[in-house]
């Protein structure tokens, strides 16, 4: 952000040093004064494109993978999160409602509750979210 702050600051310093070299003051007698004003509102047009451009070009960010994932099942055991639990956790992950599981897994809203809420406590999250974050941490889930 600085360096674009200083780059454009010396492009309005080499415009208004251009305008004094053709020493304005002289040609005003020539040429009207709408024709220079034109000649500064098109350059500071292209001076702004290519600012605005600049400044909101957005920044790619390279993620490096080192290999597959691979689950700490040690983990999973310490925590006491069952089979089932971690089916539910992963749906969670997917996006999934409480009726969309119980309706994957053939088993009931209130059996998925319960199996969410115990995710929940065994991950010490309170939220759906905070317990996806959590076992991503953990290298529970990918």
């Amino acid at each position: 952000m600085r360096r674009t702050i200083i780059i454009y600051g010396i492009a309005m310093a080499v415009l208004i040093a251009i305008l004094k070299l053709v020493e304005y003051k002289y040609f005003v007698r020539e040429v009207p004064l709408e024709f220079y004003i034109g000649v500064i509102a098109v350059m500071f047009t292209g001076l702004g494109i290519w600012a605005g451009l600049r400044l909101t070009r957005p920044k790619v960010i390279e993620v490096q993978v080192s290999g597959p994932f691979e689950r700490d099942e040690q983990v999973v055991k310490k925590l006491g999160i069952s089979k089932r639990e971690f089916e539910v956790l992963e749906l969670i992950a997917a996006g999934l409602s409480n009726q969309d599981i119980a309706d994957r897994l053939f088993v009931s809203t209130s059996t998925v509750k319960t199996h969410v809420s115990n995710v929940l406590a065994k991950l010490g999250a309170g939220r759906r979210t905070e317990a996806i974050a959590r076992a991503k941490e953990m290298r529970i889930i990918p």
